[in-house]
């Protein structure tokens, strides 16, 4: 029966004392958060804030916040571990930089999807036209609205240039 990292019985002590090299006490505070079995996280904490601080931390937070914080102080502590000037601040900034990456990206999608939608509403509205007469003068003023949407169908658009395949490439 486990009583917050401890054997009842034969009180082992939680990861805190057994780093600490201390004897774990009934009411240890660290005892409920960093049990016996998970060193590491008491270990990155205890590295990045001290014993001390944490013990200071703990005891001045109401029991039900303790938790969260100690789950704060892992995070930061782990982040910390791996990156020692931007913690947190560095996880937080790379994520927010992918999601703008893919926010450009859904609205290039989304603008494409658009653009589909509209060349296909024109072609099948073209089809569903009788094509007008063409003058014989062979100036493009008087290209039937046709034969005018045809060319402009077959010359490459600055959309289609600009999206290329580079939207699908990762």
């Amino acid at each position: 029966m486990e009583d917050g990292g401890r054997k009842q019985g034969a009180m082992s002590p939680c990861a805190a004392c057994k780093l600490l090299r201390r004897r774990c006490a009934q009411d240890c505070v660290f005892a409920p958060y960093f049990p016996a079995n998970e060193p590491q996280k008491f270990a990155s904490v205890h590295k990045v804030f001290g014993a001390s601080n944490v013990n200071k931390m703990l005891q001045e937070l109401p029991e039900h916040q303790r938790s969260d914080a100690v789950s704060s102080m892992v995070y930061e502590a782990n982040a910390r571990v791996r990156d020692p000037v931007y913690g947190c601040v560095g996880a937080i900034s790379s994520l927010q930089q992918q999601v703008d990456v893919l926010q450009t990206q859904l609205a290039l999608a989304q603008a494409e999807v658009v653009h589909m939608k509209m060349h296909q509403a024109t072609t099948s509205s073209d089809q569903q036209q009788p094509p007008l007469p063409v003058a014989s003068n062979s100036s493009s003023e008087n290209l039937s609205p046709s034969s005018s949407r045809l060319i402009s169908s077959q010359s490459k658009s600055l959309f289609d240039m600009d999206m290329g395949e580079s939207l699908w490439s990762c």
